[in-house]
Formats: C-alpha cells, sequence, structure tokens
C-alpha cells in the first residue's frame, strides 16, 4: 500500500486526462447502478476531494440516501485505468454550487468545461444543478503498460480507519 500524497497526484492525472468515468451506486435493494459522469478532482497535500457537475435525479437521490457511496472507473484506450471508492454528499448551497460551477469552467483541458453548456444549467443556482462532494477512502493507478509487460507500477492506497 502506498501513501496518498504519491498515489494522489497520479490518480488526479491519470484521471484528469481520461476525463469521463463511469459511476457506480447502489439502490435500496443492493442492485447496482451505473451511468458516465465527469468528475474533477482538488490535492491540497493532504486531502483529496473530487467534485461532480450534475442534476440531482430521482434516481441519483434515492441511491445515495440507501448508500453514500459511489464508485468510479476510468478507462482509456491504453488500458491506463483509475478507480476512486469514495463517499458522496450532495451539495447544494448556492456557495459550493458556484465554487465548482467554477472549477470546471475555469479548469485545465480537457477536464474544464463551462457548465453552462447543457441547457438545464444556465446558472450555478439552477435547480437542476447539484455538486456531489467525493471524499475517497479507496484508490488505485493502474498503467496499462503494467498489463501490457511493458513495465510500471500499479498505485493502491486506502484509507485507515475503513
Amino acid at each position: 500500500m502506498t501513501g496518498l500524497s504519491q498515489v494522489a497526484p497520479a490518480f488526479i492525472a491519470m484521471a484528469h486526462r481520461i476525463v469521463w468515468a463511469s459511476a457506480a451506486t447502489v439502490d435500496a435493494r443492493g442492485r447496482p447502478r451505473s451511468r458516465i459522469l465527469h468528475p474533477i478532482w482538488q490535492w491540497d497535500g493532504e486531502r483529496l476531494l473530487g467534485w461532480i457537475a450534475t442534476s440531482p435525479s430521482p434516481v441519483k437521490r434515492a441511491h445515495l440516501a440507501a448508500h453514500p457511496y459511489l464508485s468510479l472507473n476510468y478507462w482509456a484506450p491504453s488500458h491506463d485505468t483509475c478507480v476512486a471508492e469514495c463517499r458522496a454528499s450532495w451539495a447544494l448551497d448556492d456557495e459550493t454550487r458556484l465554487m465548482v460551477w467554477n472549477l470546471f469552467r475555469y479548469g485545465p483541458e480537457p477536464v474544464g468545461y463551462d457548465p453552462a453548456i447543457v441547457p438545464a444549467w444556465p446558472s450555478p443556482t439552477a435547480e437542476a444543478f447539484a455538486a456531489l462532494r467525493l471524499e475517497p477512502w479507496r484508490l488505485r493507478v493502474f498503467p496499462g503498460t503494467v498489463l501490457l509487460g511493458q513495465g510500471g507500477e500499479v498505485l493502491r492506497w486506502r484509507e485507515e480507519k475503513e
């Protein structure tokens, strides 16, 4: 197991290059459901946080109310993959929604984009716009070169209090 200070920057580099992740939640009956989402990550040298700009649909709300966890899996054609297993919580206050809106709006390419391109989100305070906060408890960074026998290192981190 590797420390978060080594894994988090490698995770962000790969995740922000790949951009889109398969995200899975679990319903109240224990059945998984996945969708494609576009997280952005922040690392301050000690703590890793992810944010997703999304609509707070009834399905997402119900799943996270039953089980407040989200699994994210990024994959690239090079077979680079990285995974974040996270606690997830809604941030519906205007201050946080504006912060997340601006993270994406002014974020580096290719992960950054203007959220206003989504017709249902004319502004960060639109009812259909929400921020989903991600607090990882487990990370894995798996370069495709490892899978293909070309060297590299798989990095893993897991929160101690898991």
